[in-house]
């Protein structure tokens, strides 16, 4: 894909950048992130109900001002509350997630002192727009949730969570004719902006399991047990 421009001049990313080495044994790190109200929150509930009895799970969530996320997830009992914390991010979450990491690390560190051994840790991002994309430092792969009440325009617009996401999904494709969303036009373009990498069309009303995204994260854990 050929370059951005800012200010007219040619920009591009690093995506060919290496993966975060993990130590033998270590949980592997989801990132799951996109913009408020795509149902990240509700994704994660739905993978922790599906994974719970055969993994050892753990949540991190981020959010601005509030624990709200991490307190749905305790209300619904997804997980002991042990295994959910919080970071309250005070800012732009890019800062938490991708710029300065610390604190995320630290409560990662707290998650896996506090429930030993932990098989996966869902780091999930507080709302925000297009651009968010977690450090390579934090977690070791890459969800990106949109939905269908964006509009059919999102997939198109791009943006380094769409575009280059380890997995795209695609939320709440049952309202998708009461928002006049056109889910063929958003798959196509997904696959344009995307060059091959997956993406999964869901609606958690229709499927509660989420079985695409089960399904992906199940293959991301095959692999990390053949590396060891």
């Amino acid at each position: 894909m050929p370059p951005h421009l800012i200010d007219g001049q040619p920009h591009g990313h690093d995506h060919g950048r290496p993966r975060r080495r993990r130590e033998p044994g270590e949980a592997l790190r989801i990132g799951i992130g996109g913009p408020v109200g795509s149902g990240k929150t509700a994704l994660v509930a739905a993978l922790c109900r599906q994974l719970r009895d055969e993994l050892s799970v753990a949540v991190l969530t981020n959010d601005i001002y509030t624990t709200e996320d991490a307190d749905f997830l305790r209300r619904h009992a997804v997980l002991p509350d042990e295994r959910i914390t919080a970071v309250q991010t005070g800012g732009c979450p890019h800062t938490a997630i991708r710029d300065d990491i610390t604190a995320n690390l630290d409560a990662i560190d707290d998650l896996v002192a506090g429930n030993p051994p932990l098989d996966l840790i869902l780091v999930e991002s507080g709302g925000d727009n297009l651009t968010a994309t977690f450090s390579t430092g934090l977690i070791d792969v890459q969800i990106f949730v949109i939905d269908v009440a964006g509009g059919d325009k999102v997939p198109r617009k791009g943006g380094p969570g769409v575009t280059y996401s380890d997995l795209l999904v695609i939320n709440k494709t049952d309202l998708a004719e009461q928002v006049h969303a056109d889910l063929e036009i958003m798959r196509t373009d997904a696959e344009r902006v995307r060059e091959g990498r997956p993406t999964a069309m869901i609606s958690l009303n229709d499927d509660p399991a989420a079985t695409d995204v089960l399904s992906w994260v199940r293959r991301q854990l095959a692999e990390v047990a053949v590396v060891g």
